[in-house]
């Protein structure tokens, strides 16, 4: 049965392996039937289904080093500037080019980042830190030494907590473990590199990024999954823009991720050979990184084959990982605390930090459950992009229904940036323009559907809403006098579907309404002359 299934599926244009915690609809025509006990990894991506044949199964660890570029305006132990896209090697100093006789000082405020990144993520901070040079020769490396912290660092333990839209969208209605939060080992800072560029037959080096304040942020090994990393990388990047401790712009290598995963039987207690995927740039990336690596381990372990300790790049053109070098151990480093450097106490910049922490995404989206009434599909939309929830707020403030101005922003609003190539910030509507036209649909002064025009014109001149109602002629008739007197008209002028409405047709009040508002110029206020006429004909 096994041999049959490899069969269908290599003709089906799959390479198969076992992997666990994952589900996937299975192809009718593969003649398989399920079962939910086996699973099976396919193709490139992170998808897998279930088998009913008997096969090894294998659990999946994996454990991140996500290392995230804090916002300062200069580097971490001098006064060069931090600038993205700046001519290469233009912002650098003796300090960041590791100069014989250049001395560090202290960034403070990249030392209150790191701290207020470990107060919103709920970490231990540590009483006293320090700075230990941990050496290794690379080109990258001016001084052939970097600057971080190893054994006291500056936050411990804490978490991320995941949440549904975190996850990518085709996996968000099938989440293993909803709202799981995944560990942490520590926060620490140090000194980025400098970027290596490889060319055809030659390596340039750009020193402006050498000595940008780094956070190193180290889960605990129990992500289970590729989507799992998915969403803690989406995740801990919303609560980094939500401090604004980091853009997180990873194709401005403002977070960069390292992966480490193992494979083992399930009836093995010991994790597998960790093996570690160096220097993703995308959490996309990173899923598919994953999925890749998993497969290939397994495949390799099926095949009798004993897995090593070590370090694999990723290439994503070719969508596969490659080997670059063996493992070091952290003896391989020879850490030693840095002589120019003092440890620090964190007493007095907890009190100051304490002070910058923020509403959180998930206390956002109770809120505004809460207090906006929204559903909390539609609560996690807004909450999930900074911008956007401040849009909302400021737009939702003096409205008689924020729940409809909610609806306007997720539906109307977004489809029309998305179409313009725009953003939220770059919207032509201020929130306090949708407010009004929102309230004039709510107040029956225009319907729903003359709304969408003068949206769009909103859109696209960046007028009011009131001003364009009033050039166009749009104001609804919602005197209750006026259209009585239309009612009359109308049901005087059509005896027969007065007649049908009366014998029983609920549809023949339709038919009514619509001669009104055609009476009316399309001016009338429909809900109101559908009202009126349903009292007058059951009179």
């Amino acid at each position: 049965m096994r041999a049959k299934a490899r069969d269908l599926l290599g003709r089906a244009g799959f390479s198969s392996t076992r992997v666990m915690n994952s589900s996937f609809v299975i192809p009718s025509a593969f003649g398989i039937r399920a079962s939910p006990f086996f699973s099976y990894f396919i193709g490139v991506h992170s998808c897998s289904f279930v088998v009913n044949f008997v096969t090894m199964s294998y659990l999946v660890t994996i454990g991140l080093e996500v290392h995230v570029q804090l916002k300062t305006r200069s580097k971490m132990f001098c006064t060069s500037p931090v600038e993205f896209g700046a001519e290469p090697n233009t912002h650098t100093c003796p300090v960041c080019l590791g100069l014989p006789g250049a001395l560090p000082v202290m960034n403070h405020e990249a030392l209150r980042m790191t701290v207020l990144t470990g107060l919103m993520l709920g970490c231990d901070i540590a009483p006293i830190c320090k700075f230990d040079r941990k050496n290794y020769f690379y080109p990258d490396m001016p001084k052939n030494y970097q600057i971080s912290q190893y054994d006291m660092p500056l936050c411990t333990n804490g978490a991320v907590p995941l949440h549904d839209l975190a996850y990518p969208k085709d996996a968000q209605k099938n989440i293993a473990t909803p709202d799981k939060e995944v560990d942490l080992v520590r926060i620490h800072l140090e000194e980025d590199v400098a970027r290596s560029f490889h060319l055809e037959n030659s390596t340039g080096i750009d020193f402006n990024r050498a000595g940008i304040p780094l956070m190193e942020i180290v889960t605990q090994p129990e992500i289970n999954s590729p989507e799992e990393a998915f969403a803690f990388l989406a995740s801990l990047k919303q609560i980094l823009i939500y401090g604004a401790v980091s853009d997180a712009d990873m194709e401005k290598g403002q977070l960069r991720c390292d992966c480490n995963v193992s494979v083992r039987p399930e009836s093995q207690t010991e994790l597998g050979a960790k093996i570690e995927i160096k220097n993703l740039n995308s959490i996309s990336g990173v899923r598919r990184a994953l999925a890749y690596e998993i497969r290939r381990q397994i495949t390799a372990l099926e095949n009798g084959e004993k897995l090593e300790q070590e370090t694999r790049g990723w290439n994503d053109a070719a969508d596969e990982t490659f080997l670059m070098r063996t493992k070091e151990f952290a003896h391989d480093y020879r850490y030693f605390p840095d002589p120019d450097l003092v440890p620090v106490k964190t007493e007095a910049l907890l009190a100051e930090v304490r002070q910058r922490v923020p509403e959180l995404p998930k206390a956002k989206r109770g809120r505004f459950v809460q207090q906006y009434q929204v559903s909390p599909y539609a609560a996690a939309v807004l909450a999930n992009d900074l911008d956007l929830a401040r849009y909302f707020e400021a737009a939702a403030k003096g409205a008689k229904k924020p729940k409809n101005v909610a609806n306007w922003i997720l539906n109307d609003l977004q489809n029309a940036l998305g179409s313009a190539g725009k953003t939220i910030n770059d919207c032509p509507i201020p929130p306090e323009a949708l407010d009004e036209l929102v309230n004039l649909i709510d107040s029956g002064k225009i319907s729903g559907k003359q709304g969408k025009e003068v949206f769009a014109e909103m859109f696209t001149s960046g007028r009011s809403a009131a001003a364009i109602v009033k050039e166009k002629g749009l104001e609804q008739l919602s005197d209750l006098s006026a259209i009585e007197k239309l009612c009359d008209e109308v049901i005087a002028a059509n005896p027969k579907p007065v007649a049908d409405f009366k014998a029983g047709n609920i549809s023949s009040l339709n038919f009514l309404k619509g001669q009104v508002i055609k009476l009316s110029k399309g001016k009338a206020n429909p809900q109101l002359a559908g009202e009126i006429l349903e009292r007058k004909l059951k009179a």
